[in-house]
């Protein structure tokens, strides 16, 4: 697949909010409900690290498998390269951030 610039079109959340956009580093915030998710993707340059702020989430990841299970206060970091997908991992509304840097931003989604 071809890497996208913005991704925002492929999947809806309940909100986004940018709170930071710097050459090689941002910082969004999301919040999903519990049936939504931020389909499987990488980036070819920079981590995503994700701060749960409310709620829980769950990070699926390949190369290798790995399930990762987050609650509130917690975060983690997806290596570039890594195909990863996030769901909610409740029944109420999830909000996070993520943190990604440092390098240039893109999407690669995968099918």
């Amino acid at each position: 697949m071809e890497a996208l610039k913005d991704a925002s079109h492929l999947y809806e959340v309940e909100r986004r909010a940018e709170h930071a956009a710097r050459p090689g580093f941002r910082i969004t915030e999301l919040q999903l409900s519990p049936t939504q998710k931020v389909p499987w993707h990488y980036h070819n340059n920079v981590s995503d690290t994700f701060y749960v702020l409310a709620g829980s989430l769950r990070i699926f990841l390949r190369e290798p498998k790995e399930e990762v299970r987050l609650a509130a206060g917690e975060s983690y970091r997806v290596a570039p390269r890594r195909p990863h997908l996030v769901t909610n991992g409740g029944a109420t509304s999830a909000t996070f951030l993520v943190l990604q840097g440092i390098g240039e931003y893109d999407f690669v989604p995968l099918v």
